[in-house]
């Protein structure tokens, strides 16, 4: 059985004395690697340490449907051109709480979350109340109640809710209460932006400055996000008063590379400067709309901005208007549509993995795994990092679980070495690595490398598990 992997594999005795390293090149068979564990098994004597298997995996450009990274797009804007992992829903307040205290979730989400587009993908949610052009979001039980609504012409028109009315503001907590029930870890939400004030919910009125909420309600819609969503990354589109003074929070720009970092004062990454969370990026995702209509120019003649803009803002995602949306997808813009993709949030690359060539059943096996990551952020969440036992099937047989935290794996290289037991049956196996998806239960990160893949696992070598000896030490 072929390996189907471009990789160095070397085994290598340890211990007091070591010959060169010989290599397989390239292609190796898992025929080949078998009879060079049984060979090298065989000239080690009995109180020696076992052969060392060394593998050096060929980089690779990495995948662009990696999850929680990438081109995050609308699902009812047209067709979607370019791999994606993500999508942008939108819902009005009023969609998901109809009456007071009775909430719709699920009802939303059946119609939502189950568009074709969605399939298979996460899902990134913001609610709003006031949608330039739309209908209003606010419910109607609310506007019952008295909160009042103020007219306004700009940017297609609509109606601006009193946001500091205190009935207004009660509600808003008592629904991020409902919505951190129903959604804090939920294992496809990838991210949560607050929303809900200002128009497009993305906290400001502008040029209407007048109807916009008071820092108090900002803090306390704030307050409220935090106990509701201990689980859940957050984002905020401005790093001003109570949110720009939160080491936890992400934030989002809107109008992404334009107004990124554009020597004004009032531009994304000078709010963050101002404000001094321009490191947060290290434990909460960047993300934000590009400029709408606009991915022509900026995956033409201004890419070179668009670029230093990704790095410079540490940008995980982009949408829900992004290039995989153009209409345009020659075969430039769609090389540097990918490029971007690949520069987005992480991308793991492996460099080289060592163990021991066989380990006896329930004894540990000593992993160490070499490897960069080649993005511009971490992944931002706890998911598990397991190798896996395979089968000839490829089924695998056992899972070892890493003790490693797969969100310390910042821009630049990474190291795990660990020890886990194997209580695998006797026999030969492939040694594959993952990273499950709590969603999927599966391993669903591919690596920047030319590995073969079962069943989302990477395969990375060859491991024999031995039967203990009798009369051997426990």
């Amino acid at each position: 059985m072929s390996f189907g992997v471009r990789m160095r594999t070397t085994i290598e005795p340890t211990g007091p004395w070591r010959r060169p390293a010989r290599s397989l090149g390239t292609g190796g068979t898992w025929l080949l690697v078998g009879l060079m564990l049984a060979s090298s098994m065989a000239s080690v004597r009995a109180d020696e340490p076992p052969a060392e298997v060394v593998v050096r995996p060929e980089p690779a450009p990495g995948p662009l449907d990696n999850p929680l990274k990438g081109w995050c797009p609308y699902t009812d804007a047209g067709p979607i051109r370019q791999p994606y992992s993500m999508v942008f829903l939108y819902a009005p307040w009023k969609e998901l709480e109809p009456e007071e205290g009775r909430y719709a979730f699920e009802q939303w989400e059946r119609r939502a979350w189950a568009a074709p587009e969605a399939q298979g993908k996460h899902v990134v949610l913001r609610v709003y109340i006031d949608y330039p052009g739309r209908p209003s979001g606010l419910p109607g039980w609310l506007k019952d109640q008295g909160v009042t609504l103020t007219p306004y012409e700009d940017h297609g028109g609509g109606l601006s809710p009193d946001y500091d009315d205190p009935r207004m503001v009660a509600a808003l907590e008592r629904l991020i209460e409902a919505m951190g029930r129903r959604y804090n870890a939920h294992p496809r939400v990838a991210f949560l932006q607050l929303g809900l004030l200002g128009f497009w919910g993305e906290w400001h009125t502008w040029p209407r400055s007048e109807l916009y909420a008071s820092p108090q309600t900002e803090q306390r819609v704030i307050e409220a996000y935090r106990r509701a969503f201990p689980d859940t990354l957050l984002q905020a589109r401005y790093a001003r008063d109570f949110a720009g003074e939160q080491p936890w929070l992400g934030f989002h720009d809107d109008m992404f590379p334009e107004d990124t970092d554009n020597g004004r004062d009032w531009s994304f990454l000078a709010g963050l400067r101002r404000s001094g969370r321009t490191d947060n990026w290290q434990r909460a995702a960047i993300g934000g709309e590009m400029v709408p209509h606009r991915a022509t120019a900026w995956l033409g003649p201004e890419y070179r901005q668009t670029v230093e803009m990704l790095e410079r803002g540490h940008f995980t995602w982009i949408g829900p208007y992004c290039p995989a949306l153009g209409r345009s997808q020659g075969p430039e813009f769609r090389e540097r549509g990918e490029a971007l993709v690949r520069r987005m949030g992480y991308q793991f690359r492996l460099d080289e993995i060592r163990h021991p060539a066989s380990v006896v059943r329930d004894e540990p096996l000593k992993v160490v795994i070499r490897g960069e990551n080649e993005g511009v952020a971490p992944f931002y969440y706890p998911w598990q990092a397991e190798l896996a036992l395979l089968d000839e099937s490829g089924e695998p047989v056992e899972w070892l679980r890493l003790d490693c935290d797969v969100r310390s794996w910042l821009p630049g290289p990474f190291r795990v070495e660990e020890a886990v037991g194997v209580q695998a049956p006797a026999g030969r196996y492939r040694l594959a690595l993952g990273i499950i998806d709590p969603w999927t239960d599966r391993p669903s990160i591919a690596f920047a490398n030319e590995l073969d893949r079962q069943g989302g696992w990477a395969v990375l070598s060859a491991l024999v598990v031995e039967s203990r000896q009798v009369g051997d030490r426990p």
